[in-house]
């Protein structure tokens, strides 16, 4: 079922979602940002322009689609947008515990990533800008230092997924971390002296 992007529902959708986020959508990086999470919860893919269009960024047509709806709704922890609507209703809005995370809004380029995950795997990756990074440091993983990837979010105790891995001569590939239990560790490191642990 299709929904004026001026209803109410709409923005209090869009509202829980900024709010989720902790920023608001105002500029194509913030788009690009939220594809990312999208894409990192579910699973699924929307359009950058398809938010831009939900969100007034662009003109498009009046009505969202019932699937992007339900999309967006699965990213925050409702079951489909039918779920959402009815917890709205109730005024029980669901409120997911939300992991520490670390979205690429937060790295700047030299940064570095460092996970672990079950059994005994860890990996450091650095942040190469663009939403690329490059394997740093392996033990006991099938990520090998050199390899390069794409991903825009990380989750603490969610699996990590990346898009187009690269190994050697390899062609780029898909690779889910973690797919099992996800990230036991996750840490921010901008000094090797100074590591900002969670």
């Amino acid at each position: 079922m299709n929904m004026k992007k001026t209803s109410p529902e709409i923005h209090e959708l869009k509202k829980q979602i900024e709010d989720r986020l902790k920023r608001k959508m105002k500029t194509p990086n913030d788009f690009i940002f939220l594809s990312g999470v999208i894409w990192e919860r579910p699973h699924e893919t929307i359009s950058t322009t398809t938010l831009k269009r939900l969100w007034g960024y662009i003109d498009g047509a009046d009505e969202t689609r019932g699937s992007t709806l339900d999309i967006l709704s699965t990213s925050l922890g409702y079951q489909d947008w039918d779920d959402f609507l009815a917890k709205i209703e109730k005024g029980s809005g669901s409120d997911p515990v939300v992991s520490f995370h670390i979205g690429i809004d937060k790295l700047q380029a030299g940064d570095r990533v460092y996970v672990s995950w079950k059994p005994d795997r860890r990996c450091t990756f650095r942040y190469l800008g663009d939403a690329k990074f490059i394997v740093e440091q392996a033990e006991n993983s099938k990520l090998r230092v050199g390899d390069t990837f794409y991903t825009t979010l990380f989750i603490l105790n969610e699996p990590l997924y990346i898009n187009n891995l690269v190994q050697g001569n390899n062609p780029p590939t898909p690779f889910v971390v973690g797919n099992r239990d996800g990230l036991c560790e996750l840490e921010l490191v901008r000094d090797e002296l100074n590591p900002i642990r969670k």
